[in-house]
């Protein structure tokens, strides 16, 4: 017995894009073989850019625009969802590796992640590039009662 194929179909907000009146998905500017998967992780919402390793954005989404609204946003789905509408457009661009950077520590960031490894993109290697201070601030005074 086979298998089931496991990988990125048509995101189910973009298919009324494809149709003749709208061709955002249909044409393909570009070949892109390798690219760099930005993943920013908040508290509030996920955002997944990606990009060629030149800096030019081939293709961004985030939980809100896959139309998720309010407390829905910032869950993991949410971002899973998006990312998965991110890495669409590049596969259908012919990107076959991938870097992944991760920034923020928000409840999204592990389903980002495992959605990108699941998508058959080859990754190259996963960074967290999260700012962490070394000491940072001085913090205010002490409250006297």
């Amino acid at each position: 017995m086979k298998k089931p194929k496991r990988g990125i179909y048509s995101p189910r907000m973009n298919r009324r894009l494809s149709s003749k009146r709208f061709r955002l998905l249909r044409t393909i500017r570009r070949k892109i073989q390798k690219g760099l998967i930005h993943i920013q992780a908040s508290s509030n919402n996920t955002i997944i850019t990606v990009s060629d390793f030149e800096g030019q954005v081939v293709s961004w989404d985030s939980a809100g625009t896959s139309r998720f609204k309010g407390p829905k946003k910032p869950t993991p789905y949410a971002a899973q969802t998006a990312t998965r509408n991110a890495i669409y457009m590049l596969l259908k661009q012919g990107m076959k590796k991938a870097a992944i950077k991760i920034n923020g520590a928000g409840p999204g960031r592990a389903a980002a992640l495992k959605s990108v490894v699941h998508s058959g993109v080859k990754l190259s290697f996963i960074r967290d590039v999260t700012p962490l201070p070394h000491n940072g601030c001085r913090p205010p005074k002490r409250r006297r009662v």
